[in-house]
């Protein structure tokens, strides 16, 4: 064996050399939420939720909406919001949590759009 292939669980990953503007590995988080109970956290990158097993009911922070979904139904969850989660009926609601993460330079992307976003202009000439 004279070369080595790293595996991934991206299916675009090959087994050579890969440029800086490719993709990089997705990573995936599976959980289970027991029936009656309700979880809660802060989403720390842009994810895809998949779930499984029994409906579930989702709400976020920053929405009126309360959402009920299926099995199988994806719902994309934002960096930096806040959701909670809580199975339906009387089985575990398996659920998956798919990110991608980006590349250094979109990391200076999203730094500079929250700023803007939160009012500050970077720009601006300072007042003295």
């Amino acid at each position: 064996m004279d070369k080595a292939c790293q595996q991934f669980t991206d299916d675009e990953s090959l087994c050579f050399p890969r440029s800086h503007e490719e993709r990089l590995p997705r990573v995936v988080v599976h959980f289970e939420v027991q029936p009656g109970a309700t979880m809660s956290w802060r989403v720390d990158a842009n994810t895809e939720l998949l779930v499984q097993g029994t409906r579930v009911w989702l709400t976020r922070a920053a929405s009126p909406y309360d959402h009920w979904l299926q099995i199988g139904e994806t719902f994309r969850l934002h960096r930096g919001e806040r959701v909670w989660i809580s199975a339906d009926g009387n089985v575990p609601a398996r659920l998956s949590l798919t990110t991608h993460p980006v590349a250094l330079q979109g990391r200076l992307a999203r730094l500079l759009e929250r700023c803007s976003s939160l009012g500050a202009d970077i720009f601006a000439p300072r007042s003295r």
